[in-house]
């Protein structure tokens, strides 16, 4: 499960990044219910894009702003409350990753859903039934 943070260079320190990173993970896999789960733990992975200061902007103009991206199979956080918990959560790790120096305002999150049999894995599609066989650990994994 691709987790993307944005942020502008300068905004986090490299020790922060990683807290953030970590915190992204716990609160997907919390709200999720699947803390400890090895098949997802193993699978949350992603990247942080830190850009230059002018390349991140809102009413085009440079700002201190991050932004999470979570990709998902269509299956997962299905419920309107699962979204919203996630969203919060993910707003209170960057916010603390920020250390006053971030508004929760200048916060954005989106959810991404790949549809059925659109998700992969080491080559190999997985349908949503797959999925959450590979998750409850009673189908092949990778």
């Amino acid at each position: 499960m691709p987790i993307t943070l944005t942020i502008p260079e300068g905004l986090f320190s490299p020790e922060a990044q990683a807290q953030a990173f970590a915190g992204l993970t716990d609160a997907l896999l919390g709200v999720a219910g699947l803390t400890g789960n090895a098949f997802m733990t193993a699978n949350v992975i992603g990247t942080i894009n830190v850009l230059p200061r002018e390349h991140v902007l809102a009413a085009g103009k440079p700002i201190a702003a991050a932004f999470v991206e979570l990709k998902l199979p269509e299956v997962a956080l299905a419920s309107a409350e699962a979204k919203q918990a996630f969203i919060e959560k993910a707003a209170d790790v960057v916010e603390q990753a920020a250390e006053g120096r971030l508004k929760r305002d200048h916060i954005w999150s989106n959810i991404v859903y790949a549809p059925e049999g659109a998700w992969g894995i080491a080559g190999r599609s997985y349908s949503n039934a797959d999925f959450v066989g590979a998750i409850q650990g009673t189908a092949a994994a990778l």
